[in-house]
C-alpha cells in the first residue's frame, strides 16, 4: 500500500485526487491549513488522515512527514488563482516559500516522488500553443510566482537527483469546482434554463476533465523518471470558444435565452489562444485525455444537478 501526502485537498483538484487515490487502495494523508474549508471532504474523512498544518511550521511539518513517511507527495496548495485572491504576499507565503519549506523537508526525510502542480498561466499570453521548452512571460503576480516555484522544483531535482516533477494544469473542470467559476455557473444556470452574464465569445480555453488530470498526477509520480525537473502540459491540445461552451450548454439544457455577449468584463487573463501542447506527456508518460468536452459536460452538469445542496455560496 502506498502512502501518499496530498497538500491543498480541500480544493477542487485535490478533493478529486484524493479520491482517485482512494480508489487505487492508496493510504491517504490530507495536509491542511487550520482554517480550512471542508465541504469538498465530508463525505471521505473516515477514509484518509487529515492533519493540520502550517506548511510554513517547519517543525510540524517535520513531525507530520516523519511520521507518515510518504512515498508519493502531490503538492496542489495555491493561492492566487481566483480573481478575488489578490494578496501578493500571501501569493508569495503560499506559492514560493510554502513550496521552498515542503521541498526541503521532503527531501530529508526521501520519498519516490513529488509531484508539483504548476499552472498554463506561467506561459502568459502566447499566440500559440507553447511547449513545456518555450520561455515563460507571466503576464500576473499568480503565475510570476508559480513560475518561479516551477523553476525552483526543477533546480533542487537536477541538484538532489529526486523524482521532482511539475505538471502545468490547463483549465480542470468538474465535481466539485467552484461554484462561481465559469462551467459550474454555466450548469447551476442551466438547470434553471437561464445564462449568466459573459465575456466575449471569442474567449478560448483548453478544458481538461479533472479525472484524466488525476491520472496524470498517478502517471508522473509512478513512471520512472526520464528527465529531473520534469515539466508536463496538462491539457487536451483542443481549444474551445467560450461560443462554442455556450451554445453546448443551450443545447444540453435546452435553454432559449440568448447569450448577453460582453455583459460581463474580460479578466486579465481572457485570450482568445489559450490551448496545450500535450505532446511531451504523451510520448513520455504516455498520457491522453480519454474525456472530450461534450462528456465531460454532462458528468459535469450531472454532478451539480445531484449535489447542488452541498455547494457554499462562495469557496
Amino acid at each position: 500500500m502506498k502512502r501518499a501526502i496530498i497538500t491543498g485537498a480541500t480544493g477542487f483538484v485535490g478533493a478529486n485526487l484524493a479520491r482517485h487515490l482512494l480508489s487505487t487502495g492508496c493510504q491517504v494523508h490530507l495536509l491542511v491549513r487550520p482554517q480550512h474549508a471542508s465541504w469538498r471532504i465530508e463525505d471521505i474523512r473516515a477514509e484518509v488522515l487529515i492533519h493540520v498544518v502550517d506548511l510554513l511550521d517547519t517543525a510540524s511539518l517535520e513531525r507530520v512527514l516523519k511520521e507518515v513517511r510518504p512515498d508519493w507527495i502531490f503538492h496542489l496548495a495555491v493561492y492566487g488563482a481566483y480573481s478575488a485572491q489578490l494578496d501578493l504576499p500571501q501569493m508569495i507565503a503560499t506559492n514560493i516559500s510554502a513550496t521552498a519549506n515542503l521541498l526541503r523537508v521532503c527531501l530529508d526525510i526521501g520519498f519516490e516522488a513529488f509531484v508539483n502542480t504548476g499552472s498554463s498561466s506561467e506561459y502568459g499570453l502566447k499566440e500559440f500553443a507553447p511547449a513545456e521548452g518555450e520561455y515563460l512571460d507571466p503576464n500576473s503576480y499568480y503565475a510570476c510566482t508559480k513560475a518561479t516555484a516551477t523553476h525552483l522544483c526543477r533546480h533542487l531535482s537536477r541538484e538532489h537527483g529526486a523524482h521532482i516533477t511539475t505538471l502545468r494544469l490547463y483549465s480542470a473542470y468538474g465535481p466539485y469546482e467552484d461554484p462561481q467559476r465559469l462551467l459550474p455557473t454555466l450548469a447551476l444556470c442551466g438547470m434553471r434554463r437561464r445564462l449568466p452574464p459573459l465575456v466575449a465569445p471569442a474567449t478560448a480555453r483548453d478544458f481538461v476533465y479533472v479525472e484524466d488530470v488525476c491520472r496524470a498526477y498517478i502517471m508522473a509520480a509512478t513512471q520512472p523518471q526520464v528527465e529531473c525537473g520534469a515539466i508536463y502540459n496538462v491539457g487536451t491540445g483542443v481549444q474551445t470558444t467560450l461560443a462554442t461552451v455556450v451554445e453546448h450548454v443551450r443545447r444540453t439544457c435546452q435553454i432559449d435565452e440568448v447569450p448577453q455577449w460582453g455583459s460581463m468584463n474580460n479578466r486579465q487573463w481572457d485570450a482568445q489562444v489559450w490551448v496545450a501542447d500535450n505532446s511531451k506527456i504523451k510520448r513520455v508518460l504516455g498520457w491522453e485525455p480519454r474525456c472530450d468536452f461534450a462528456d465531460g459536460f454532462r458528468r459535469t452538469l450531472a454532478w451539480f444537478v445531484a449535489h447542488e445542496d452541498l455547494l457554499p455560496n462562495s469557496d
